[in-house]
């Protein structure tokens, strides 16, 4: 019996990556009944993190916490043993910003802080943070602050929230976060190699998705470096040109130079994490996926780290999408032996946002027309 494996990301703004997996392998067992569909949702280290660590089999723990500009959410975090998984998007993300206005200055990443804290708290001993999607440019002082740092103005008070805030910070006190974070081990799924400061740091290249006018970016940069130099005074070690310091409005930063984190790429981290390779057993085709194939594929996203892992044990990999910028040169470059769009089928793109689940299913039994023979392929199983 043939085994496909459903290792798709989520399509942002229209399904999820286990609705994309099940729309897919209704149309592959529609167009095979005989085949095998397994699914593994993937992520890339953003949104869809979390809810690829719970597909694995981790446990959910909410957890109430400040929202990006300090208003109460509820943040969900996985957790299995010591071993905590935290996505940022899902408490100080920019799509929980009320109303969807944007609020670069003082928008916050406390939140993060406060999941982080309360995870520890818990007993987890191991904690994987996935820092897209951050509505903040902070520096990640919001989230030191939710873990025992303080950080206090000339006269001893709590700075405000936001990058705007740090331009107040007179001193650092960092006894109660070390104390904390005594003994855990911080990993950052992130594939954002920018330093915190500069033409390329977090407030000149990021801070204007989030809001920012020119004057704002200038302020902000300005408050990044003035936090950086406390931080360098208090470690004794500057961190701020370090790739990845500048991710997530600078929350890189923090996490390396005050957490002591490890950064990693973050679908390889995700892959790592729900046991991909195992998974790969016994597979003769491979599907994976996201919202859109383009340049960004190629550099850390889903769908290229999928298929560097399948390739590298001679399975086959098809990708789905919703548009692709990418020709098939490229694709099979990236191990990617042929890729389907919605648009291929529907050209409205709107249509294929709204109703993309009977496209996928289409797409599923096109691909087990074209990739699935009755006769099974032994060359093509492995064990992982």
């Amino acid at each position: 019996m043939p085994r496909v494996l459903i290792a798709s990301d989520k399509f942002k703004g229209s399904l999820t990556a286990v609705e994309v997996a099940d729309a897919v392998g209704s149309g592959v067992r529609r167009g095979r009944p005989d085949v095998e569909v397994a699914v593994v949702p993937v992520a890339d280290g953003g949104d869809g993190t979390v809810a690829a660590a719970l597909a694995a089999g981790f446990s959910a723990v909410e957890v109430r916490a400040s929202g990006p500009t300090g208003e109460p959410v509820v943040a969900t975090y996985a957790r299995r043993d010591d071993l905590a998984v935290i996505e940022l998007a899902g408490v100080s993300g920019l799509g929980l910003l009320p109303g969807g206005l944007a609020a670069p200055l003082s928008a916050t990443s406390r939140g993060t802080g406060e999941v982080l804290a309360a995870a520890i708290t818990a007993g987890c001993r191991r904690v994987v943070v996935g820092i897209g999607g951050s509505a903040s440019t902070d520096g990640g002082a919001g989230l030191i602050q939710a873990l025992g740092a303080r950080l206090l103005d000339s006269v001893g008070c709590p700075i405000r929230p936001g990058g705007e805030g740090l331009a107040d910070l007179a001193s650092i006190d960092l006894a109660w976060l070390r104390g904390l974070m005594s003994g855990v081990e911080v990993t950052v799924a992130s594939d954002v190699d920018n330093p915190l400061t500069g033409p390329l740091g977090a407030a000149a290249v990021y801070s204007p998705q989030k809001g920012a006018d020119p004057d704002d970016v200038a302020l902000l940069d300005r408050t990044l470096g003035h936090f950086a130099d406390l931080v360098t005074d208090a470690t004794g070690i500057d961190q701020r040109d370090v790739p990845g310091a500048g991710a997530a409005g600078g929350v890189g930063f923090s996490l390396l130079a005050l957490l002591g984190a490890q950064l990693r790429s973050g679908i390889d981290l995700v892959l790592d994490l729900v046991e991909f390779d195992a998974q790969l057993a016994g597979v003769d085709l491979v599907v994976t996926g996201e919202g859109s194939l383009d340049e960004q594929t190629l550099h850390g996203k889903a769908v290229a780290g999928v298929a560097a892992r399948a390739a590298a044990r001679g399975i086959p990999v098809v990708a789905v999408c919703g548009q692709s910028s990418l020709d098939a040169a490229v694709l099979r470059a990236a191990g990617v032996s042929a890729s389907y769009a919605l648009t291929a089928l529907e050209p409205d793109l709107d249509q294929c946002m709204r109703n993309p689940a009977p496209l996928l299913e289409r797409i599923g039994e096109q691909i087990a027309s074209e990739h699935l023979t009755k006769a099974e392929h032994p060359e093509r199983r492995v064990s992982a």
